[in-house]
């Protein structure tokens, strides 16, 4: 008989940070506690916003011990919004027979297309046994509450292969990271491109430029309400003019500030002495993330400048090994951004939609590898 033992808990408040980072640690920032804590109890994931915490607790539990072993972060969702792993026409599918797609159960950092470790497992243990606990339970969960599958969002490679062996289809899509290939500098950086691509870059550089735009780069503790305020003005501006709100609100960027300021840049352009466009961007150790924009005003090339060029020359100067932008954005292949491969893995109650879901995923696997390779000859390296 097992000695390990399942639970849910509807806050992750009820696991507490110490806990949370004894297993997430606090590299990457997306999974540490402070930045989960963050989006719920400023109202970012809670069941009104269709990210209902549902986390998982294991623990082997003898006589005279209690220990937690791992921990998965887990989220009843109403909707597909702010996963960046396109399901609606497995909804779609399941409306037009009849039945309800919703809820289903995620794993993932909400609102955050970046990978990472998703099972937060303790040193030693073996992660086979605690992942058949964690599909029984789930699956058992799933039935009470009538959820139709289970999805792990960007779960990094090595954890990918360890869903696929429980038995989850594995699913792969194509982002776009810069890699440091140790430059001293921009321009040591510019001298790997090919010289009609190297002429853009500096073209577009240029026209910002020109337009007496400067830029400031604060780090966390840097970044005064004012500033804040603003970047959140900004932010909103970007989604408005989609006709959409955005997902997170002015309390979650306030927060975050105060809980992680060691983790976060922002990226500031100003003109005539007055901010008109920003960008946010999180540390890890060897990671440069870019996650949000916006601007007052719509300049030329002032948003690849502030959230592409103005982080690459961060990422140099500090030792960056890799810049993480965000989802999609083939314009970022001219400016040195590889096709990499990214992945989930999928649960799917109804066997039926299983099976058709597999077959659809094995076609879709060959379109997407075919898309990478063709991104990849459109880079703008000088061949060797």
């Amino acid at each position: 008989m097992s000695d390990l033992a399942v639970s849910f808990v509807e806050s992750i408040s009820e696991i507490g940070g110490d806990d949370w980072n004894a297993l997430a640690g606090t590299d990457n920032p997306f999974t540490r506690y402070e930045f989960l804590w963050t989006l719920e109890s400023t109202g970012c994931t809670t069941r009104a916003s269709g990210w209902q915490p549902y986390h998982i607790i294991v623990r082997r539990v003898k006589p005279g011990l209690d220990d937690i072993v791992a921990l998965l972060p887990l989220y009843l969702k109403s909707n597909s919004w702010g996963e960046y792993v396109f399901d609606w026409a497995w909804s779609n599918a399941y409306r037009q027979h009849g039945l309800d797609y919703y809820p289903k159960f995620v794993t993932a950092a909400p609102f955050t297309p970046s990978y990472g470790r998703r099972l937060l497992l303790a040193n030693g243990e073996e992660p086979g046994p605690v992942l058949e606990l964690l599909q029984t339970a789930i699956a058992e969960k799933a039935d009470f509450l009538s959820a139709s599958s289970w999805h792990v969002l960007f779960p990094d490679a090595e954890q990918q292969r360890w869903f696929t062996a429980a038995g989850m289809l594995p699913r792969i899509a194509c982002q776009f990271h810069w890699f440091n290939r140790d430059y001293k500098s921009f321009d040591d950086f510019l001298a790997a491109l090919s010289s009609r691509k190297r002429k853009n870059l500096k073209k577009e550089r240029a026209r910002v430029a020109e337009s007496g735009i400067q830029f400031r780069k604060l780090e966390g503790a840097d970044i005064d309400a004012a500033r804040w305020q603003d970047f959140y003005s900004f932010y909103q501006s970007t989604y408005l003019m989609r006709g959409m709100q955005g997902y997170l609100n002015q309390d979650f960027f306030m927060e975050l500030s105060r809980a992680m300021p060691e983790q976060l840049l922002m990226i500031c352009a100003e003109q005539d002495e007055r901010m008109i466009a920003a960008a946010l961007f999180f540390k890890s150790g060897d990671t440069l993330f870019g996650r949000y924009w916006g601007a007052a005003a719509d300049f030329d090339f002032l948003h690849f400048e502030t959230c592409y060029y103005q982080g690459q020359d961060y990422a140099i100067e500090h030792g960056y090994k890799r810049f993480d932008p965000g989802a999609q954005g083939e314009h970022k292949i001219q400016r040195g951004f590889e096709p990499i491969l990214t992945h989930s893995n999928h649960w799917i109650a109804q066997p039926p939609f299983r099976d058709a879901i597999a077959h659809f995923l094995q076609e879709e696997k060959q379109h997407i590898l075919e898309y990478q390779q063709e991104a990849q000859n459109l880079l703008p390296y000088r061949k060797e």
